[in-house]
């Protein structure tokens, strides 16, 4: 399954290059920037996706996934009463906060509002310690995360984004690292899209602009830092050709709050107006049943171990044809999911994009007698 989807993931990226070419991409006021359909995992666009850059508030998503995932493994409860560290009471004053105090145990579900809508750096060390006993022990669970995520180019030194040495990562990690919050745990990722949130009777708003101006936005996060700039992770929901459509816009680097959020309006807007999404083959569905040698059955079902979804400039998905190029003579025994071909889709003679084919079922070998039988035929053939 592994080796399928990275499959699958090489041949997005050879779709969005072929998609670069056809449609120019807007021109987006930031430092580096990525468009992200989450529905069919594929990069639109992007400009500089692997510059390193401060991710200074969008640390907070990795922090919230941990505490996600605490949850889920009943590690706390949504209910629980935690006391607050001094550490956590005294994290910079002049930073964002939500303003906990040592003298007041607070609910988890608070601190988890006060992270995400509030953005306050006090909640994220209290969550770290919740989690984690205390913020050193949390952020070596953040790069382990980090690691199993495939961010390859991120580290955290801290669970709240405030400027550090060791805090960095890039567009495109920060966009897989979207897509696995909103993907494994939508029933905590609805936090996101909550205007504002009162704590200690201190209410704030979600700097979140986009969640005010337009209603198909429910999320994500924003970040501040003078290193960093002014930088957006927004993400929203449109019907579209294979059913709802979900676009990520990662946005670093703008110069000011109000830069932030018209260049990810702009991003967001232009990838729903310029591309559909459309579903190609079903999970399981057989596109060909190729005859297989040496095995107890004469033919193998060969197609697809996931939905294929694709992302395509509008217009384009009614000129795709399918080109199957197999690794013929297929030869038993054939393990259920083993790569037996690829499949391209051509547009105008060319190819747009290649997808991996496997085996929808195992095929054992055949009696000795068979495999016989077979050798010879296939010594004549």
């Amino acid at each position: 399954m592994k080796k399928l989807l990275a499959a699958l993931a090489s041949s997005v990226f050879f779709l969005s290059a072929a998609v670069a070419q056809s449609l120019p991409a807007p021109t987006i006021a930031a430092k580096s920037w990525l468009l992200l359909d989450a529905t069919s995992g594929q990069i639109i666009a992007s400009q500089d996706p692997h510059a390193r850059i401060e991710p200074a508030s969008l640390t907070k998503i990795m922090t919230a996934y941990l505490t996600f995932a605490a949850l889920r493994e009943k590690k706390l409860d949504i209910n629980q009463m935690v006391n607050v560290s001094t550490k956590a009471w005294k994290v910079d004053a002049s930073s964002s906060k939500m303003f906990i105090d040592p003298a007041t145990p607070v609910k988890i579900n608070d601190l988890l509002y006060g992270l995400m809508v509030q953005s306050g750096n006090d909640a994220a060390v209290a969550l770290a310690e919740a989690v984690a006993g205390d913020e050193a022990t949390f952020v070596t669970l953040m790069n382990r995360e980090a690691a199993r995520m495939g961010l390859k180019s991120t580290h955290f030194g801290n669970p709240h984004g405030l400027p550090s040495p060791e805090n960095y990562s890039t567009a495109q990690d920060l966009s897989v690292l979207a897509a696995r919050v909103i993907a494994d745990y939508p029933e905590f990722y609805k936090i996101d899209s909550v205007k504002s949130f009162t704590y200690n009777k201190i209410t704030q708003p979600n700097r979140n602009r986009l969640l005010w101006l337009d209603p198909t936005v429910d999320g994500m996060k924003t970040g501040h830092t003078e290193a960093a700039g002014f930088c957006m992770i927004a993400s929203a929901r449109r019907p579209g050709g294979a059913g709802e459509r979900r676009l990520i816009s990662v946005v670093l680097g703008t110069a000011s709050d109000q830069a932030r959020t018209q260049e990810s309006q702009k991003l967001l807007n232009w990838g729903f107006q310029n591309f559909d999404t459309v579903k190609l083959y079903s999970k399981g569905q057989s596109i060909a049943t190729p005859e297989i040698w040496k095995g107890s059955k004469g033919s193998v079902k060969i197609g697809f171990a996931n939905d294929v979804l694709v992302t395509v400039p509008k217009g384009v998905a009614g000129k795709m044809t399918p080109l199957l190029e197999r690794k013929d003579p297929l030869v038993a025994p054939l393990a259920e999911n083993s790569r037996v071909g690829s499949l391209k889709m051509m547009v105008d003679g060319k190819p747009l994009l290649e997808l991996p084919v496997v085996a929808l079922e195992a095929v054992p070998q055949a009696t000795i007698f068979g495999r016989a039988w077979d050798s010879m035929r296939l010594w004549l053939k």
